[in-house]
């Protein structure tokens, strides 16, 4: 039943072209919110925009081009978003890769330069739009992957990194995913700005476009589908019940616990430090 209870809400979505990204920007416009799009690929954005408009055409929606692992991208991407007239009521960090080794253009490995620092300092770029709304939302879609880390490698920060790519560094990313979302509350526990992070559910999704094809064939047999790994992060950025709680972690629309990894607190502080001056360290190139 379509409704328009998220009219004059603006949320911008990342990694919004296809999988989760897409079925939640669907639901958004559905709900009339202003969306923004940040994608890599400009055609696909507008194909996306194009049909957002034809289906919904009481939802304003454009296009952000945003490459997170690149932070000169990431600002400008931020810059744009600064400049808008309205408030932004959610982030939702949802863009993510996992599979493939390499490194980012800051010399970052691949998979946490995408998963974690471009999405931190995208959120500190925009947290002045944050409290501007009357309850802003960040929204982290993490993943029980993150279950599986028995310790935290600061070597993944470095540069050149000091691990591999590959499942364990996606693991890792989304630990960071966590933790990043309870430090962010904790330093956000003064503002009207809360703060989520989540499991979508083992979705067949975009995200496992580096693997063998036949893994991604038996894989998507037990998969949901993006609609549905959608559900939990449309709960975490709409749900008025939740206007008042913080740093918390989901999955299936109900919280539940993380790993306890994921619960310390200074694991947490740690991790925003040595986040924010490996981005310090890298010149910023407009």
């Amino acid at each position: 039943m379509p409704t328009n209870d998220l009219a004059g809400r603006t949320v911008f979505v990342t990694g919004a072209t296809s999988g989760i990204g897409r079925a939640t920007v669907h639901a958004l416009a559905a709900r009339e919110a202003t969306v923004i799009i940040g994608a890599r690929s400009d055609d696909k954005a507008r194909a996306l925009v194009e049909e957002l408009r034809r289906q919904y055409p009481r939802a304003p929606s454009s296009v952000v081009a945003i490459d997170l692992a690149s932070l000169a991208s990431v600002r400008r991407a931020a810059d744009i978003v600064l400049a808008l007239g309205p408030p932004l009521d959610v982030l939702i960090n949802n863009a993510g890769r996992a599979g493939r080794s390499g490194t980012t253009p800051d010399g970052f490995e691949l998979t946490i330069g995408t998963n974690h620092v471009g999405p931190f300092l995208l959120t500190e770029l925009l947290l002045p739009k944050l409290r501007e709304s009357a309850q802003g939302r960040i929204v982290n879609v993490a993943s029980r992957a993150h279950m599986g880390v028995k310790r935290l490698d600061w070597g993944a920060l470095a540069r050149p990194p000091a691990i591999k790519g590959g499942y364990s560094a996606y693991a890792l990313s989304k630990l960071m995913n966590v933790l990043h979302a309870k430090e962010l509350a904790r330093r956000l526990a003064d503002t009207r700005i809360t703060t989520y992070a989540l499991h979508p559910g083992v979705v067949a999704s975009d995200i496992w476009r580096e693997l063998p094809r036949l893994v991604q064939w038996v894989m998507m047999r037990f998969m949901i589908t993006n609609e549905e790994g959608a559900r939990t992060s449309l709960y975490c950025a709409t749900a008025p019940e939740l206007s008042t709680t913080s740093g918390r972690y989901y999955d299936t629309c109900r919280e539940v616990q993380p790993s306890a990894l994921a619960r310390d607190e200074s694991l947490a502080r740690e991790l925003y430090t040595r986040t924010d001056a490996a981005i310090q360290s890298v010149t910023p190139h407009h």
